[in-house]
């Protein structure tokens, strides 16, 4: 069942003089077509101005299609009375999660989007626990949240998310502003909340490394979407990726030049283990050859 669909989504940015007259109209998306399954862990590619953060954008009704539609968990979002439903089963972590705090306690800031929706005092208590613990945030309860590291404040707005018990959690560049450190926190976190609580994940990314457990990846450019698949797909086609300006995870790179110089490595490589052992093999053939 799909938890996401868009269907010839299109967006345009339009700017207008102090007249009010229109000056210049960029479409952001055009015609758009994506469908996300309930339970997968997704991953939108696309270089900055791609339109990857304006179709985030859709998902949580910040903004309403220009034409086409989107529906979220069987909902419309151009029908302004699904709006609240659609922001509590579908919650947005931003770029910055400074911009996302507003208490000065761990865990007022975590309740914080509960009581909004009229949860019961003693059920948000029980969901901030919760919430707090799946993202290993717990001790930290009591702490104030500027105090924390870049990593362990993503957590936290994850965790406000979380407490919200949304079926799907879109995350726009999450880890944009993190240490590589601060970027396995999250996103072994998304992983954790995916695989135990079955939460669907939509990242936003440009990290090619965080893509490569994903279920399935989409990458839009110049508004369209252009390539869909497993990572695996995806990343065997390096030269394309690459007219979209885009990269591909360190040793996908070393794979490719590899092949390019002629050694018979098979496209998609995703691991370091996997690379050394196809030189493993390519090397006992060799030898093989050599011996007779």
């Amino acid at each position: 069942m799909s938890i996401v669909k868009a269907k010839n989504l299109t967006f345009e940015y339009i700017r207008r003089d102090e007249e009010g007259n229109v000056e210049s109209i960029n479409k952001a998306i055009d015609d758009l077509n994506i469908e996300i399954e309930e339970g997968q862990f997704v991953a939108v590619l696309g270089h900055n101005g791609s339109g990857k953060s304006t179709f985030a954008k859709h998902l949580n009704v910040l903004v309403s299609p220009t034409e086409g539609s989107v529906w979220v968990d069987g909902m419309n979002t151009l029908e302004h009375e699904n709006t609240l439903q659609i922001r509590q089963r579908a919650g947005m972590v931003f770029q910055n999660p400074d911009n996302q705090m507003i208490c000065t306690v761990v865990d007022e800031e975590v309740g914080f989007g509960p009581e909004n929706i009229g949860v019961p005092e003693n059920e948000i208590w029980e969901r901030v626990e919760k919430s707090l613990k799946s993202v290993g945030m717990y001790e930290y309860r009591n702490a104030n949240p500027t105090k924390l590291s870049g990593g362990q404040k993503q957590r936290i707005a994850i965790a406000g998310i979380v407490a919200m018990k949304p079926k799907c959690i879109i995350l726009d560049e999450p880890t944009a502003m993190l240490d590589p450190n601060g970027r396995k926190e999250v996103l072994k976190v998304l992983h954790e909340l995916n695989e135990q609580e079955k939460v669907t994940i939509i990242l936003i990314t440009h990290y090619m490394e965080e893509v490569i457990e994903a279920d399935k990846v989409f990458v839009i450019h110049e508004g369209k979407l252009q390539m869909q698949g497993t990572p695996r797909e995806i990343f065997s086609q390096v030269e394309r990726l690459k007219e979209y300006r885009l990269d591909v995870p360190q040793v996908t790179e070393l794979a490719y030049e590899l092949r390019k110089e002629g050694l018979d490595i098979r496209p998609g490589i995703l691991y370091s283990n996997e690379l050394i052992s196809e030189l493993k093999r390519i090397k006992e053939e060799r030898n093989v050859d050599n011996s007779r």
